[in-house]
């Protein structure tokens, strides 16, 4: 059980979570604020909500476990990430901000004028919901440790009310609860954790003293994990749909570019300094043995009373940022791109989601979906692995049908959904021959499997219909906006 102080500042925090859950309910009016927040969030929002969504868990506490292990190149994962976003938002966030679609299945459809791109819903819908799976258990494991419960009951406790505040009031009670996250993580990680570890550590000298040479080494991780980071968090960067549906809130391609950015800069910072925390947390705390702890141990052992609880609402905020994103990312594929699907496959009548579309019905699909992760995260021990799965196929499957179509004019539909086919079957099949889901070949596999396809495929088949190219270019232009918005 955790102490009295450090638990009412972490319910505290919960219950400004649910109350800025209200407030946003009384900024949404129809749905296109509920899925992303009307398309009109300025540079602040913006670049503090992009950063809260992108730092989880894995940021936070796994990136000052892997600086406790390996040094400052524990620093390479956080960077990744940011190279993605970077990469993102210099060089596709405007043009994602001008589409006004609201998933990356519609862009699909846009580009190609083919229908069967849908599909690649099914995959973001697996991609996102293990994403919000695993922040959920993540945060469940801090309830543990301060209010004494159980794993299922601390569960239940978190997902309640990720599904809650994100249900209440969609994509707007999102922004403002990850606006505070982000100010919470930026004051946890900034100006408490760092300082006090780096004066109990006696400073970098101090560090270099008692911990050698070898943790300033920026390559002790090794340069295949280096790599592989990067193949998978930075192409995961740039096509996932809980990030896409970020930019789509962006009120202009300006802020989408530039809030992203400055967002990415962000996120270089925040990952040097989860690294220096945990190499300076190796010298007083030599024994941890799950590096993932280092962080809880730190607030436990060397912060006082209360700094402690906003250390650990810090990391809380990290997770339920993810989480909640991620969420209402699964909850619109699941709405815009799936049920279409299925409705097709059965044959049944397809439903009018156009004007039409209502807040009720977006709500209830957060509401189901949210209570899927709390039964999945109560069931499940072990999720990485089904993670380490749906992002293998997010990457080695829809990567290059997805950037190909902002890059490459005569890429087909056909090439498109072989390139997609392909990469899965391949990225899945050398997980299957490798037998070891987390091994890199299956990405690397995937990815060049696909790439090939899409090229051979696109080159025999014929081009894209010029009615479709022109539509896509329009809305790439900014043209006819209000006609142009996806229902």
């Amino acid at each position: 059980m955790g102490k009295p102080l450090d638990i009412v500042i972490i319910v505290v925090y919960l219950l400004a979570m649910l109350a800025f859950g209200f407030w946003g309910k009384t900024r949404t009016k129809d749905s296109a604020d509920f899925l992303v927040a009307g398309r009109r969030l300025g540079p602040t929002l913006y670049t503090g909500t992009m950063a809260a969504v992108v730092l989880g868990g894995a940021s936070t506490v796994g990136g000052v476990g892997l600086g406790y292990k390996w040094g400052i190149s524990g620093m390479w994962l956080v960077v990744a990430i940011a190279v993605g976003l970077l990469a993102l938002s210099l060089f596709f966030a405007g043009r994602i901000q001008r589409l006004k679609v609201y998933t990356v299945a519609q862009m699909l459809r846009l580009r190609y004028g083919v229908d069967a791109t849908s599909a690649s819903g099914i995959v973001m819908v697996a991609y996102t919901l293990m994403l919000s799976v695993t922040s959920t258990i993540a945060y469940a494991t801090v309830f543990n440790v301060l209010f004494g419960t159980n794993r299922t009951v601390s569960v239940i406790i978190g997902g309640a009310i990720v599904m809650l505040y994100s249900s209440i009031g969609g994509m707007w009670s999102i922004t403002l609860t990850d606006m505070v996250q982000f100010i919470l993580k930026t004051i946890g990680i900034f100006a408490l954790l760092l300082p006090f570890t780096l004066a109990k550590a006696g400073g970098f000298a101090g560090i270099r003293e008692r911990a050698g040479d070898a943790v300033f080494d920026l390559g002790a991780i090794g340069m295949p994990t280096i790599i592989t980071f990067f193949v998978v968090y930075s192409f995961g960067m740039l096509i996932g749909q809980d990030i896409w549906q970020r930019v789509f809130t962006a009120r202009s391609p300006g802020v989408a570019k530039w809030g992203g950015t400055t967002a990415a800069l962000y996120c270089v910072l925040y990952g040097v300094a989860g690294a220096v925390i945990g190499m300076a947390a190796s010298t007083f705390l030599p024994d941890v043995e799950v590096s993932d702890d280092v962080y809880a141990q730190i607030a436990e052992t060397i912060l006082p009373v209360g700094i402690s609880g906003l250390v650990l609402a810090a990391a809380v905020a990290a997770m339920m940022s993810t989480a909640s994103g991620a969420l209402i990312a699964t909850a619109t594929v699941a709405r815009t791109d799936v049920k279409p699907l299925l409705l097709r496959v059965f044959r049944r009548p397809a439903e009018n989601d156009g004007a039409e579309r209502d807040v009720h019905s977006d709500r209830m699909y957060v509401v189901v979906l949210g209570i899927a992760v709390i039964v999945i995260a109560a069931l499940l021990n072990d999720v990485v692995a089904a993670l380490t799965i749906a992002y293998d196929i997010l990457v080695g499957g829809l990567l290059v049908a997805i950037l190909g179509g902002f890059l490459w004019k005569r890429a087909t539909g056909a090439g498109a959904l072989w390139s997609m086919g392909v990469g899965t079957v391949v990225t899945l099949g050398t997980m299957f021959i490798v037998g070891d889901v987390l091994a890199n070949e299956p990405i690397y596999y995937g990815l060049a499997a696909s790439l090939i396809v899409y090229v051979v495929v696109s080159l025999l088949t014929p081009r894209t219909a010029p009615e479709v190219l022109q539509v896509w270019d329009g809305r790439l232009a900014g043209r006819d906006e209000a006609e142009a918005a996806v229902r």
